[in-house]
């Protein structure tokens, strides 16, 4: 997994300020009229992950190069309610948040006469509830699809189409009452079927509550009702951006270890939980296959200690074999 690899998909309905806030996390611009479909060709964006600690080992190492965590926001073309029938760009913008390995929902709490909302008042759970909607629509055609697709196979017991069909049933039923399938329990047999339909509400939702200008006590209304983890962001002065990009990195369930050098300190991303070689990885391949031992000693304790040979004079650096799992703020040294 590279730093670059973790897409989160920009999405919501049209004029919510999903361009606003595209273009104030990357400073890209894209055109932003007011009106649906202005952003048709997806834009991409890398983000860095902001954090202190990256740069504070830098300094402890005066290394030549920083190089922080990032993650990639895509800015999806908006979506109309009928998405999943092929309403406006309905199967282009369904295609694209395929691709992505987590949705940013845009929600618009402000008011503005001059921003005309889709649906003609500024309603944040129904608008939520629209866009969940086509993305179960969608989700419930393809599962369906597959079902009937595997029909044969299951009627000549192959074992696999039988392991396939029961989850696939499970989940018809969680999409047919109208629901998200993210956090249902799947086995591990039965979760590369589930993976190989990239279905879209198998997606973490982070909800993006655009408050530009708005009143908070409009906020604070309908904050239990949202349902899922949110942040509060103005992208018209950049408030709430660190958040978001911090809060997007914690729902994708990554982390951050660290390698530092007078040659450079960077942060590598890796999913919570991975083990030392899989960790590894992330710098490169041969590291998994090749990997003898880590070098580990926790950021802090490093910087307290005062340099890596009074680290190790103190008995701070612990050597690690495969089987360690990576700790968020580990500064790591691979021997391969």
């Amino acid at each position: 997994m590279s730093s670059h690899s973790l897409a989160i998909g920009i999405v919501g309905l049209p004029n919510v300020g999903k361009s606003t806030l595209f273009n104030a996390l990357t400073k890209q611009s894209v055109p932003c009229e007011n009106y649906p479909f202005c952003t048709i060709d997806p834009s991409v964006g890398v983000v860095a992950v902001p954090d202190d600690r990256l740069w504070k080992l830098a300094a402890f190492s005066h290394s030549q190069k920083t190089i922080p965590a990032a993650v990639e926001f895509v800015d999806i073309a908006g979506l109309v309610k009928g998405a999943a029938e092929g309403q406006g760009l309905g199967n282009k913008f369904l295609s694209h948040i395929r691709e992505v390995d987590a949705i940013a929902e845009v929600v618009r709490v402000f008011e503005d006469k001059d921003i005309i909302h889709v649906a003609g008042k500024v309603e944040p759970i129904s608008d939520i509830e629209v866009i969940n909607l086509e993305l179960v629509l969608a989700d419930l055609e393809t599962v369906s699809k597959r079902l009937v697709s595997l029909g044969k196979d299951v009627k000549a017991g192959k074992k696999e189409a039988l392991i396939e069909r029961d989850v696939l049933e499970r989940l018809r039923k969680i999409l047919e009452a109208g629901k998200l399938t993210y956090g249902e329990p799947v086995s591990e047999l039965q979760a590369p079927y589930v993976k190989h339909l990239q279905l879209l509400t198998q997606k973490p939702i982070l909800y993006v509550l655009n408050t530009s200008a708005a009143s908070q006590t409009a906020v604070g209304d309908f904050k239990a009702k949202i349902p899922g983890p949110f942040v509060e962001i103005d992208p018209i002065f950049g408030t709430g951006l660190e958040t978001l990009i911090s809060k997007a990195y914690e729902v994708l369930g990554l982390m951050t270890y660290f390698t530092t050098g007078e040659d450079e300190t960077r942060a590598w991303t890796v999913k919570r939980g991975s083990a030392a070689p899989a960790a590894g990885a992330a710098i490169h391949g041969d590291f998994r296959e090749k990997f003898i031992r880590a070098e580990v000693i926790p950021w802090d304790a490093l910087l307290a200690a005062g340099s890596y040979a009074a680290a190790r004079e103190k008995g701070l650096i612990r050597t690690e074999g495969k089987e360690y799992i990576v700790k968020d703020g580990d500064v790591v040294e691979f021997k391969i």
